[in-house]
């Protein structure tokens, strides 16, 4: 009886550590986890890694000069390209509401349009998106990863 009883809960604790969840990936100890992969496919011929995203500081929308500057090289790309059009993506770190980053990432995004319009680039060429916290760029729960994570990406659609 007492092999019976023990053959039982060998069987049962076998079958339990089938079904436990791996643990998780060890964190990454530079602080930003580890890069989400960003390339989708484009259809309209052009690439998407000859963007550069921009990057904002906390609860802003405003462009820094440095995101001005990336946007100048955006727009000498899309002038260069003239059958390419782009989607700008506005996106914010996991802090906040989920509707209030959705109206910051809408911000954000509307901004570098403007500023690519100001540029030159027809508007026709351009859309935004709004992610909010959604898709974020690096996991993690600091200021490195939350950085990282306040951007504008551009892809080509």
């Amino acid at each position: 009886m007492v092999k019976r009883v023990l053959g039982v809960a060998l069987v049962v604790v076998a079958f339990a550590a089938c079904t436990k969840t791996p643990p998780p990936a060890p964190a990454d100890k530079s602080g930003f986890g580890s890069e989400a992969p960003t390339s989708r496919p484009s259809g309209g011929g052009g690439d998407s890694s000859a963007f550069r995203s921009i990057y904002f500081d906390f609860d802003q929308s405003d462009l820094s000069a440095e995101s001005r500057s990336i946007l100048q090289a955006n727009a000498d790309y899309l002038k260069s390209n003239s059958g390419v059009s782009i989607t700008i993506e506005g996106n914010c770190d996991e802090r906040g509401s989920a509707e209030y980053n959705l109206a910051l990432g809408k911000r954000r995004a509307e901004a570098a349009y403007k500023y690519l319009a100001d540029l030159g680039i027809d508007t026709s060429r351009m859309t935004t998106v709004s992610y909010g916290k959604e898709r974020p760029a690096v996991e993690g729960h600091n200021e490195l990863a939350w950085a990282k994570n306040r951007r504008d990406d551009f892809k080509v659609r």
